[in-house]
């Protein structure tokens, strides 16, 4: 998330990382989301996170300092989640025990207006963590995020613009971005493709409004990996995607890690400027059905599922970790975590 912000211009400095997330949710065998996470530098220092109900949170935490707000947002988790924090700053993405799914992607278009210090006010890095906390539903998630005001996350001179995607066990989906100061929000199980910029109306003007069911693999296809080409070839092979009929769950998500797959960026990819590098660090696919939630590394050959069904997530319990990085991990993970030995 971390980016150079330019006072003297009311803009974000360009889009250094990026992400795609894709909602499978009209399968036979689960509704399923994957996300990639795009990072510069090369890792995010990803830290996997098992946090149970009752855990009290303030809408001005970043990691385990505070930042100055005005009235910020107070909260108890009413839900339990796993999630994956990013630069020990906030979080990216995760589950909650619902199945609740949300995650956070960088925005360059994000303009959160000026604070009026009448609302609780939450840092966006907390945003995912705050709708994981307090919403079952989509429909939860979008009231949460209606009851306070999204606030810009200051890492010393850089700022974090991000916006929200969020997924439920029903097949609901919801993009919540903000816009010229205002929060804009496209609801509705239709909205299954999210990449970065620009922001979302216009990014759904890229595609074809009549779908690809006449394309070939002899017909063009955007195939770069900025946001615009991600965005409009994760819709394509979404399309095609939806036409299967996978024979098993694991056929069902092997098939949308595969489209997942094709949007990351590979190792070394190239930038904006000759010489810059953007790369997918992980990516992740979640089991909304079956409430699982999983963790792929993108530097070695793994893939790390952890099943909610098995956490205690009682008020009371602690705080567990886990380093997906970890070369000695892989598959189930859902025992391997351990008791955070840090404060906050």
């Amino acid at each position: 998330w971390r980016r150079i912000y330019e006072p003297e211009q009311p803009r974000w400095a360009s889009c250094r990382s990026a992400s795609t997330r894709i909602l499978w949710n009209d399968n036979s065998k689960a509704v399923l989301s994957s996300r990639s996470m795009d990072w510069v530098p090369s890792t995010s220092k990803p830290v996997l996170v098992v946090a149970p109900r009752g855990i009290s949170r303030a809408g001005n935490d970043v990691g385990t300092s505070k930042t100055n707000m005005a009235n910020p947002a107070r909260w108890k988790s009413k839900f339990g989640s796993v999630f994956v924090t990013a630069e020990d700053a906030g979080t990216a993405d995760g589950m909650n025990e619902k199945g609740l799914v949300a995650h956070s992607l960088w925005l360059n278009a994000t303009d959160y207006g000026t604070r009026d210090a009448s609302k609780p006010g939450v840092n966006v890095g907390l945003w995912a963590q705050y709708v994981l906390d307090s919403a079952a539903t989509v429909d939860q998630a979008i009231e949460a995020s209606t009851r306070v005001q999204i606030t810009p996350l200051s890492l010393g001179d850089m700022v974090v613009p991000l916006s929200l995607a969020v997924e439920d066990p029903s097949g609901d989906s919801a993009i919540l971005q903000y816009i010229a100061g205002k929060l804009v929000t496209h609801h509705g199980s239709e909205f299954r493709v999210l990449a970065n910029d620009p922001q979302y109306d216009e990014a759904l003007a890229l595609v074809n409004p009549n779908g690809y069911a006449g394309y070939t693999r002899n017909d063009p296809l955007p195939g770069n990996t900025n946001s615009k080409d991600r965005f409009v070839r994760a819709t394509f092979y979404l399309d095609f995607l939806r036409r299967t009929s996978p024979a098993t769950l694991e056929v069902a998500k092997a098939s949308l890690m595969s489209a997942a797959r094709n949007v990351s960026d590979p190792i070394g990819a190239p930038m904006d400027t000759p010489g810059s590098i953007d790369e997918t660090d992980y990516r992740t696919l979640s089991d909304l059905t079956h409430r699982t939630y999983s963790f792929e590394p993108t530097r070695r050959i793994a893939f790390l599922t952890t099943d909610l069904k098995k956490l205690d997530f009682r008020p009371g319990q602690p705080v567990r970790t886990l380093n997906p990085l970890d070369p000695t991990l892989n598959g189930d993970v859902t025992s391997r975590y351990r008791v955070n030995t840090r404060k906050g």
